[in-house]
């Protein structure tokens, strides 16, 4: 069959492979669940809770030790920043899309989960730290980050979600993110996170 295919004008093969790729997804389905792939593979699925698209960009662990990721931890009294024996920082990087033509409130309620139901919620961060995640308002045909912001513009260019884990869950991986809509705590959608 390939020696077949490799005897077809270029054009037809293109018109194959158009065809391939248009009928391997539909842009309208409405997507809850997906696997994140990271460096690995595929990239991040869009997740639809309530009328915005969430979507990961990184997920890993920090090292605070590390320059970059001292700057992740900004916002955190010291007191805040110390590990209790078989802890470790976790950070997550979204971004959350508003396709619509009117403002919407993003999420407050993001979820990692391991294998073993150890579930976790993110650090509140405070102000002097230019990465992090804020819920709020998404204004209609705009992102979070927003653009021109440092979170936007530098490092996973994503707000961060800063978890603290205990170091067995990585272990208990695959670990599931699980995020809610705020208008409808009903609705919610997970991804699987690849770290």
């Amino acid at each position: 069959m390939f020696s077949r295919l490799r005897k077809l004008p270029p054009i037809v093969l293109a018109v194959l492979v158009v065809l391939g790729v248009s009928a391997c997804g539909d842009s309208h389905t409405k997507v809850t669940t997906g696997t994140y792939a990271g460096e690995a593979g595929k990239a991040a699925p869009y997740l639809n809770v309530g009328p915005l698209l969430y979507q990961v960009q990184v997920s890993r662990q920090l090292n605070p030790a590390n320059q970059e990721d001292q700057s992740y931890l900004q916002g955190l009294s010291p007191s805040e920043r110390e590990l209790g024996p078989g802890e470790e920082w976790f950070a997550m990087f979204v971004q959350v899309f508003n396709n619509s033509g009117q403002p919407y409130t993003d999420s407050n309620s993001f979820t990692i989960t391991d294998t073993q139901e150890n579930s976790y919620t993110p650090v509140s961060l405070g102000e002097a730290n230019q990465y992090a995640y804020r819920a709020g308002t998404v204004p209609a045909k705009s992102q979070i980050p927003r653009p021109g912001t440092v979170a936007a513009d530098f490092g996973p260019q994503g707000a961060l979600l800063l978890f603290k884990i205990k170091i067995v869950s990585l272990d208990n991986r695959p670990m599931e993110l699980k995020v809610t809509d705020p208008e409808n705590p009903a609705e919610s959608a997970s991804a699987v996170l690849d770290v």
